[in-house]
């Protein structure tokens, strides 16, 4: 046994990895569930190539980009630590092997390609999805990873916080999915109808289960141990997504006279994204207000694709984007000081000055992420035709899986 291993910690990380690992399966039923058939499995297939893509990506040179020594200091980007190919398990990074974290923070990068694809489900070709999630990756999640989760990085020197990817893994994918459809267009059944309904709800709310599921290890496990941070994490993420599913409800029932289809397990996904930068840092009470406020600022935000007439298919962007922004900005407000806090926010006896980092590093990876996405999805599919024809997509998808 290496000198320094906690195996009980390595156990729970490892874990953690495998959970996190079944929530892009889960992903991946919780958007087939929403599509009509002739998409399904097109849409299933966009989420399952995340994995393979985005897993040879990571330990050819992903891992080294976002966790290597950074270059020159400035907190931009790492380089180095391309020892995967003659390492061995044994080799430890703090005290769990090397390979078990970076499993664990592969499995956040899969999920953020594959949460992606929501915003332009139906109307993209399998083949140039691929060849936009290498560049995409490349370009885009990498150098955020750094900022944000390497020692090294600008963000996490400077000291704003995201205890497990509010900035990296939902913000991200909410304003590259923004992005991305912008570059596309809406879909044909878009212009015609309006947002799609949900085809088959058991299958949402089984993937929906998964992902729940997974979350317990994606914010558990990003405390890099078994003990009370990680109860902590896990506690929060629970209570969080509770109260945002029933907060929905309410609100669906106010303004509707009923419940929706999909309401209460929309705010639930709410809740749990919103928790996801905070659930290490705030106690019980921080997370019943992030879940209230995610609830109802991410039930407005997922009708803004209407009124303004974007087609963010499966509301990644009102979802993950706005929900993001709330967990990472009420971070400023609500951080104990305590537990794995190592600031207090305004309300817990801190100054103003975390909020406005909070604010500052969601104006900073947003407008990065944009700007890259959107440079990236115009390039791919004037190259290789990401968006499907008109025929194509009238037919479904899934009559020919189009590599080409």
């Amino acid at each position: 046994m290496p000198s320094g291993l906690n195996t009980g910690d390595s156990a729970w990380v490892l874990v953690s990895f495998a959970m996190v690992l079944l929530m892009t399966p889960g992903l991946a039923l919780f958007y087939g569930g929403m599509v009509r058939s002739k998409n399904l499995i097109s849409v299933l297939y966009m989420s399952f190539v995340s994995i393979a893509v985005v897993t040879v990506i990571w330990f050819v040179y992903g891992y080294g980009l976002a966790f290597g020594q950074d270059v020159g200091g400035a907190g931009l980007i790492g380089w180095g630590d391309w020892e995967f190919f003659q390492t061995t398990p044994s080799v430890l990074d703090g005290k769990i092997p090397l390979y078990v974290f970076s499993l664990f923070q592969l499995v956040f990068a899969i999920i953020t390609l594959a949460l992606v694809s929501g915003s332009v489900a139906n109307r993209v070709r399998l083949g140039p999805w691929m060849i936009f999630g290498v560049v995409w990756m490349t370009l885009v999640y990498l150098p955020v990873a750094h900022w944000v989760f390497s020692k090294g990085g600008w963000i996490n020197r400077w000291g704003a916080l995201d205890f497990a990817g509010g900035l990296v893994v939902e913000l991200n994918s909410g304003i590259a999915g923004l992005a991305l459809a912008l570059v596309l267009g809406p879909s044909l059944r878009f212009r015609r109808e309006g947002p799609p309904q949900p085809q088959n709800v058991p299958m949402v709310m089984t993937g929906m289960g998964l992902l729940w599921f997974g979350w317990f290890g994606f914010n558990g496990g990003s405390a890099l141990t078994d003990g009370a941070l990680a109860a902590n994490a896990v506690v929060n993420t629970m209570m969080c997504g509770c109260v945002a599913m029933i907060v929905w409800m309410l609100l669906e029932r106010r303004r509707f006279g009923r419940f929706s289809r999909l309401g209460g397990t929309t705010g639930a996904l709410a809740g749990l994204v919103a928790i996801t930068p905070a659930c290490g840092y705030v106690n019980l009470f921080g997370a019943t207000v992030i879940g209230i406020v995610a609830a109802v600022v991410c039930t407005y935000a997922v009708e803004v694709k209407t009124s303004v007439g974007y087609d963010d298919t499966l509301d990644v962007v009102g979802i993950h984007g706005a929900g993001g922004i709330v967990g990472v900005a009420l971070l400023g407000l609500f951080a104990t000081g305590k537990y794995g806090s190592p600031i207090a926010g305004l309300f817990y006896g801190g100054s103003i000055s975390l909020l406005g980092k909070q604010l500052v590093a969601i104006l900073a990876v947003g407008t990065y992420t944009f700007v890259l996405t959107y440079l990236i999805g115009k390039i791919v599919n004037r190259l290789f035709k990401l968006r499907a024809s008109a025929s194509q997509e009238s037919e479904g998808l899934d009559t020919e899986l189009r590599l080409g």
